[in-house]
């Protein structure tokens, strides 16, 4: 996409999620990620999601993972009473992934310290909530040229 934008002299924004407070918690997760020794991630869904864990979750994983410069301390359950219970992990973090009817999309992190807990948590309770991001996208992309990864980049977050 990068060659074909510059072939063309275009822009084009490319964003895995397109709203605004994600892609703010995103942020303070990667700062948070820098002082705090353990996380996990809840993600909620609607039903019909396909995936899991989503998008958005994998990459709030690996980005956490990227800021703190390695993994995270992993807590070890030696004795799981049902498969799967912990969730996936990603560099220590554990992600859990909910599908129900009722939810749109919501994502919880939560960090552990000692002595202390710090929770990030972004919901969206509507689809319309992806739409201030998506009317940023369309007014900077005009303003650029190139390919733009990331909403977060237009918002000066990168």
């Amino acid at each position: 996409m990068e060659r074909l934008t510059a072939e063309a002299g275009v822009a084009c924004v490319v964003a895995p999620n397109f709203a605004i407070g994600v892609n703010l918690m995103l942020h303070f997760a990667r700062i948070a990620a820098k002082y705090m020794s353990a996380a996990e991630i809840i993600e909620l869904h609607h039903d019909k999601k396909v995936d899991a864990p989503s998008g958005t979750a994998v990459a709030t994983a690996r980005e956490m993972v990227a800021a703190r410069g390695g993994s995270f301390d992993e807590s070890v359950t030696t004795t799981l009473l049902m498969d799967g219970a912990r969730g996936a992990s990603e560099g220590g973090i554990h992600v859990h992934s909910v599908r129900l009817p009722g939810l749109v999309a919501h994502q919880e992190i939560i960090f552990g310290g000692l002595g202390q807990i710090l929770t990030l948590r972004h919901d969206s309770i509507s689809r319309e909530s992806f739409m201030p991001g998506v009317i940023l996208a369309v007014k900077e992309v005009t303003k650029r040229s190139g390919l733009v990864y990331g909403l977060d980049r237009l918002m000066g977050l990168a």
